[in-house]
């Protein structure tokens, strides 16, 4: 098959580049999904990190709706096999259990990416239910690092982080309930923004409440792009609580001017957590960066009670993961997920918050409560506060005490494990709060790491601004310029 252009050309663009070309005649829709699902082809037997091709939309992009006019007009682009339906294509949520699930209508959000000119031509991975920290279930697939495959890419945008790192998409679909957008993006190199709560629909299937910490977005190699993809797709479906807002102006635009002097405070000290010193030395550097471009940086911490923060997001999580898993097995006529079929800790977590009193809801929203009012306080006083995006390196594949796999018989001690891990990034999922990995930083073993930044609420557009600012400060390298062993150029 002759493709439209080298890899090395491919590389090189990003959707907003794709999407011009397409508007130009230079290219069309169907080549650029034809290159694409070549890309698939060529990395994903190292990767395991795409579940599914839709071969029709590949040959026939604007089979299932695609706006040929929209802002991404003819950007080929995954979904994470979790969150947003298809209709009419399986979603299969990373669980055996979940076999054959075909939903029978596009979710909004679905519909605006439609609108916005993307082509939804395929699934990427994900653990089950999108729990836990790597897609890894033998029984399914083994979703490995595009940098080094000895390592995990981490989850749960799983394959999601490892097709936009192996350059086979410009970007791709991710979602977030407590850093699974941005962990990914910082082990993977690539730029991963949790947007504020009011941002993009969960509708209209998922709960309203899920939406206090759960948040759709995408994955990208340029900020432009996350940019272009949070203007077009950004909104709320009629009838959601949730509160949709618009920015004073379109994110592509207000990110070619710099932000004016921030305020940016640095920590590594995260209530009971702390990074590790090779992790913290690339913390200091991005500080150092920072101060460079003209930035006020410094030490400081919320004033919060954050050891009281992640026993109420442990809470939360059991208890909204186990009122999921009941309602998937209600549908099917269960009383307790087949042990065959579903994970071992998923039932952990089932059994531990299947019976959870409101009281003990009402106790953790009151906790969601002032934990926002304390971070609140604090960006009075600071625009942006930097972190590592975890407290440890990237784990190998087979990690074991991460995955929902694991034979842990304690569910708050395996949640506690978690936290050591994924200190930083839990928390803006519950104050509602916009984060976004950018990759500046590099780990022991070479691959890469993301340094975390976490803005007051609505305050998106300051993230993406001061992303453009990097941007450009590196030249557009990111990664120091480097790309990852398993790429669609290399070899």
């Amino acid at each position: 098959m002759t493709l439209a252009m080298s890899w090395e050309e491919w590389a090189c663009h990003d959707a907003v580049a794709l999407a011009e070309r397409v508007r130009q005649g230079e290219v069309t829709a169907a080549e650029l999904a034809a290159q694409a699902a070549a890309g698939i082809a060529k990395t994903n037997p190292a990767l395991s990190a795409v579940v599914e091709v839709f071969e029709d939309v590949v040959v026939d992009p604007l089979k299932d709706g695609l706006d040929p006019s929209g802002a991404l007009g003819g950007v080929p682009f995954l979904m994470k096999d979790l969150g947003p339906t298809l209709k009419g294509r399986l979603q299969e949520q990373g669980s055996l259990f979940m076999r054959g699930n075909r939903p029978v209508a596009d979710a909004f959000l679905t519909g605006q990416m439609r609108k916005a000119g993307l082509n939804l031509m395929g699934r990427t991975t994900t653990p089950e239910f999108g729990v836990c920290s790597s897609a890894e279930n033998p029984a399914l697939y083994v979703t490995r690092n595009p940098w080094n495959t000895d390592y995990t890419t981490c989850g749960s945008s799983a394959g999601t982080a490892a097709m936009v790192a192996a350059g086979v998409v410009p970007m791709s679909h991710a979602t977030d309930g407590g850093g699974s957008i941005r962990i990914p993006a910082g082990f993977n190199g690539n730029i991963g923004l949790k947007p504020s709560r009011g941002v993009f629909s969960i509708g209209p299937n998922l709960s309203d409440i899920s939406g206090y910490v759960s948040a759709q977005g995408c994955h990208s190699r340029t900020v432009r792009d996350t940019a272009a993809f949070v203007d077009a797709c950004r909104g709320g479906a009629p009838g959601e609580f949730m509160p949709y807002w618009t920015a004073p102006e379109p994110y592509t635009q207000l990110i070619r001017r710099d932000p004016g002097r921030l305020r940016i405070a640095l920590s590594h000290e995260w209530g009971d957590y702390r990074a590790m010193p090779a992790i913290v030395a690339e913390l200091e550097k991005a500080g150092r960066f920072l101060e460079g471009l003209g930035h006020h940086v410094d030490w400081a911490l919320p004033a919060v009670d954050l050891r009281a923060a992640f026993a109420a997001q442990t809470t939360c999580y059991i208890s909204n993961f186990a009122q999921v898993i009941a309602g998937l097995l209600e549908t099917r006529g269960l009383t307790r997920p087949p042990e065959a079929l579903i994970e071992p800790m998923n039932i952990r977590i089932w059994e531990a918050g299947k019976d959870i009193a409101y009281a003990e809801r009402h106790r953790m929203q009151g906790v969601f409560n002032t934990t926002a009012r304390g971070f609140g306080a604090f960006f009075q006083d600071w625009d942006i506060i930097l972190t590592p995006i975890t407290a440890l390196p990237t784990p190998t594949i087979g990690t074991s005490e991460y995955l929902t796999t694991s034979d842990n018989p304690d569910v708050l001690d395996w949640f506690g494990h978690l936290w050591e891990f994924f200190a930083y990034t839990p928390l803006s999922n519950l104050c509602g709060i916009p984060a976004i990995s950018l990759p500046m930083g590099r780990q022991e073993n070479g691959l890469p790491f993301g340094i975390h930044a976490q803005a007051a609420q609505a305050q998106d557009g300051l993230l993406l601004q001061l992303a453009a600012q990097i941007e450009r400060a590196l030249g557009g390298k990111w990664n120091d310029g480097r790309r990852p062993g398993v790429h669609v150029a290399a070899g």
